[in-house]
């Protein structure tokens, strides 16, 4: 049976995630603190960590941050409803997505179902047939490897950040809408509330920097989506101006 870490220090709802998860093929293990959650997540054989921000001992954003450098194990992390830093850092460190407390048990059942789709089907496209490797401009992404070159040098991102921007190198030149971003990366429906992939563009952003040409590598068109712009479309733009 599939393994799940709830890393939080309510008895209760531990328990209450073990009796929803369960039928639906899971063993939900849990820790009551941030020290022992970390040592769990990084030793123990875990499909994902449910992982709470208020934790004693060590927060859940010092454990994010620590696991994050050690591992890539999927991370959904539980916030407070209606606090928006909570999910932005989140998010920022290496969160796959968020949840805010209180929540609907089936929804936190859909939003675990979702991240590992999204994470096995990564994972399938790294083991099977190779992948044409994408390359705009200084920027080169191999699927088959899941690795991302820039101007020959190793960037490194989370699982939603690397089919974000594999998604926008494959559509570069052209606009991608929000709502398809977050059905394809995040695999839910989109909601004009939801700011969950305007923060993994925001961090893709800030690890790729500016381009040889002084601008950003992803572009937002207000309203829309985003569009990775190709190299001689930003000349171009340039001349215009």
């Amino acid at each position: 049976m599939d393994r799940i870490l709830v890393i939080d220090d309510d008895v209760e709802l531990c328990s209450l995630v073990g009796e929803y998860l369960a039928p639906e093929g899971f063993q939900v293990e849990s820790a009551a603190d941030g020290n022992r959650g970390l040592e769990r997540a990084l030793n123990g054989d875990f499909l994902l960590v449910v992982l709470d921000v208020m934790l004693p001992g060590l927060n859940g954003f010092e454990v994010l941050r620590r696991l994050r450098d050690k591992s890539r194990i999927p991370v959904l992390l539980l916030t407070a409803r209606g606090e928006d830093v909570d999910r932005i850092v989140g998010l920022e460190i290496g969160a796959d997505d968020y949840l805010p407390k209180p929540f609907n048990p089936r929804e936190l059942v859909a939003r675990i179902r979702a991240i590992l789709r999204r994470t096995q089907a990564s994972e399938r496209s790294g083991s099977g047939q190779p992948s044409e490797t994408l390359r705009v401009g200084e920027v080169e992404l191999d699927p088959a490897t899941r690795t991302v070159l820039q101007k020959g040098k190793p960037v490194e991102f989370t699982s939603v950040e690397f089919n974000l921007l594999h998604v926008l190198l494959r559509e570069a030149g052209r606009v991608v809408p929000r709502e398809r971003l977050v059905d394809i990366v995040l695999s839910r429906k989109f909601s004009p509330f939801d700011r969950s992939i305007d923060m993994h563009v925001s961090k893709i952003r800030k690890k790729l920097g500016e381009s040889d040409s002084g601008v950003d590598h992803i572009k937002t068109v207000r309203g829309v989506g985003y569009i990775f712009t190709r190299p001689h479309e930003v000349i171009a733009e340039k001349v215009r101006s």
